[in-house]
């Protein structure tokens, strides 16, 4: 199955957003390759991504050809922006992103979303309402309390409420270019709305704001309002919208009429919330890319609310640890070279054929990068017992040997009252023949292996084989110490979860990490371990 890349850019918080993206993915059975790009590698949503980008800043020129060089040199399929401040520009160049799509809509209307003047006025176009505007408190005239803010603002920054015009003077001489409007009284509302990439709309979720913080929701009730779906049937059907925006408008307490506030042509931050409620999304867009037909029949759960909170991530441990209580090792190239398993294999298959010595033939197709057992069998006329030879390699009992440092490293742990436990990945027969071959069941505590829990889907960077180990343990998660080598999926749940986590690099891997580890011998030096 191909694997689907999907690239965020100003990913920041929208962690929740990911793991929707996640669970469509595993809903729909399909692997799913997340990366984020960030200006330093500190954005908390970094921790949930497979993969980190560092782009410049978006105000910079060469913010678009870096975020191109990305797209091309990692195969992404489709760049999906989530802040207000790049969309346009994106908009703008969304042919040098080859044949990467770009989940954003047409330059024009993303620049009226950004003028709230032209925001007004195409509502009006819609033929809905829109709250006066004007951009002269001089010329204001519709009453207090009002509202000022930015022209080009987002996030409810520097907006805000006067109750009378010596309050509107004081906020006009803060605002560089601003409206002003009448204060509605009445009930906010945000419309999250997803299309397909003609602009046909897929799902139309709107919900009550109960509670907000910086200009995104806290506390949300979705709310199926008619009236409300088929206004902005009427706004979709002007914007021809590609993938997702967010519609905002008050319903004005007396008359009861909807006034249209505003336009975010993007992810809404409180669109998770939607999404959870049944409006999927992630879902139907991963489908858009696999050119399968969409849901039919979309049930959103009318009258849920939900309550949003917040959740820290450790993206750059410091220099003092936490007090190690246990540590979690990953088995192939972390205990053992996995290079030796592969040769054991290749020797025993060679052994069964009745070809020994012809496990240097293998070796070396596997050294350039073939698929080696095809490749050898076509070779010597043998194609036929592929399977057979599949088979014999996944579960021959292996030639394997611990790293020489390893035995004394678990002595010194046992001897220090740490826990010490193994999760792996991989099929359960092949991890059940290495782990003893390598005699480990009887030098560690507890042994993972994530096939076991019930497939594939329970491989790292799934995070249940860590919950099911510290809730064997009973040792708080920042107390625990997960060693590993593969940067693209080892250290995922560790992250999350607020785990410490080590790169173990034993020169010979077969997944180099380009980056600096340290060999599993320097584990007994570590600080903090055995102290």
């Amino acid at each position: 199955m191909k694997e689907i890349r999907l690239l965020f850019t100003g990913v920041g918080r929208r962690i929740e957003l990911l793991q929707a993206f996640r669970q469509a993915a595993d809903s729909l059975h399909v692997r799913l390759k997340l990366y984020g790009a960030d200006m330093n590698g500190t954005a908390p949503a970094l921790a949930y991504c497979d993969e980190t980008r560092i782009v410049c800043g978006m105000h910079e020129a060469n913010y678009v050809s870096e975020l191109a060089d990305i797209c091309q040199k990692d195969g992404i399929d489709l760049l999906i922006p989530t802040i207000d401040t790049d969309l346009l520009i994106l908009s703008q160049n969304k042919r040098a992103f080859g044949n990467t799509g770009v989940l954003i809509s047409a330059p024009d209307k993303i620049a009226l979303c950004r003028d709230k003047n032209l925001t007004a006025e195409f509502f009006r176009e819609c033929g809905l309402k829109a709250p006066e505007t004007v951009n002269d408190l001089r010329l204001y005239q519709s009453g207090y309390p009002c509202f000022i803010k930015p022209k080009d603002g987002s996030s409810s920054v520097n907006a805000y409420r006067a109750e009378n015009e010596e309050e509107l003077k004081l906020h006009a001489r803060q605002i560089e270019e601003y409206v002003i409007q009448p204060f509605i009284r009445g009930t906010e509302y945000t419309v999250d709305i997803f299309c397909d990439f003609e602009g046909k709309p897929v799902c139309i979720t709107p919900r009550i704001r109960l509670q907000v913080r910086a200009g995104e929701v806290l506390k949300t009730e979705i709310s199926m309002d008619e009236k409300i779906i088929e206004e902005c049937k009427a706004v979709v059907d002007r914007f021809h919208p590609v993938g997702p925006i967010t519609v905002q408008l008050i319903r004005e307490r007396e008359t009861k009429e909807d006034y249209f506030i505003e336009i975010n042509p993007r992810y809404g931050g409180g669109a998770p919330l939607s999404i959870k409620a049944g409006a999927g999304s992630p879902k139907a867009l991963l489908k858009l890319l696999m050119k399968e037909p969409g849901e039919e029949n979309i049930q959103i759960s009318d009258g849920a609310v939900y309550s949003r909170f917040d959740q820290s991530v450790c993206i750059t441990e410091g220099k003092i640890r936490q007090p190690v209580k246990g540590i979690i090792f990953d088995l192939d190239d972390t205990l053992y070279k996995e290079k030796q398993y592969i040769r054991s294999g290749f020797k025993a298959l060679s052994r069964h054929l009745g070809r020994p010595g012809d496990e240097e033939k293998l070796w070396k197709y596997y050294q350039m990068g073939k698929p080696a057992i095809d490749a050898y069998l076509t070779t010597i006329g043998l194609s036929a017992r592929r399977e057979e030879c599949i088979r014999l390699y996944r579960e021959h009992m292996p030639e394997i040997a611990l790293e020489s440092q390893v035995p004394e490293l678990m002595a010194k742990l046992k001897k220090s009252g740490i826990r010490i436990g193994i999760i792996t990945d991989g099929r359960p027969e092949g991890q059940r023949n290495k782990i003893a071959a390598l005699g480990l069941w009887n030098i560690t505590e507890d042994i993972i292996i994530t096939d076991e829990l019930g497939g594939e889907q329970f491989r790292k960077p799934c995070d249940i084989a860590f919950r099911i180990m510290q809730r064997r343990w009973g040792i708080p998660f920042e107390q625990m110490l997960y060693a590993g080598d593969n940067v693209h999926k080892d250290f995922q749940a560790p992250r999350q979860l607020g785990m410490q986590w080590i790169l173990i690099d034993n020169g010979e891997g077969i997944y180099p990490s380009g980056q600096q580890g340290v060999h599993i011998s320097q584990l007994k030096n570590l600080k903090g371990l055995f102290e």
